[in-house]
């Protein structure tokens, strides 16, 4: 759009996703920050964090260009599309995360049923 209409640039910003597979999603999220930040500076918070021990298997990021089926079987809870990210007048923030509706939820339930397994056996 802003290639057409180039006085919205920075003003408006949009994506557009086929996802023609039943079993993976992506979230859109956007979020007005308190604070005004760079898709570098975003990004590499995520990054970041998913390096982080705490969120080993829940947080990745990809900065391929994958589609929806390159998900299918991620365990992981969410993947943070780097290419995706977008920061429109410094602090309105958009951030895509794909996962797989069924694969990393179940997951998740055994990581808690092997935790809840290890504190009854204190």
């Amino acid at each position: 759009v802003t290639k057409a209409l180039p006085g919205l640039k920075g003003k408006f910003d949009g994506i557009a996703m086929r996802v023609p597979t039943p079993v993976v999603s992506i979230s859109d999220i956007t979020a007005l920050l308190s604070e005004n930040v760079t898709v570098e500076k975003l990004n590499n918070a995520f990054i970041k964090a998913s390096k982080e021990p705490y969120f080993q298997g829940i947080l990745a990021v990809s900065d391929e260009p994958l589609v929806s089926r390159d998900y299918i079987g991620n365990s992981n809870s969410g993947i943070v599309d780097l290419d995706l990210t977008r920061v429109v007048d410094g602090n309105l923030v958009k951030v895509c995360v794909w996962y797989d509706n069924e694969w990393g939820y179940s997951n998740r339930l055994v990581e808690l049923v092997a935790d809840v397994a290890k504190n009854l056996t204190k």
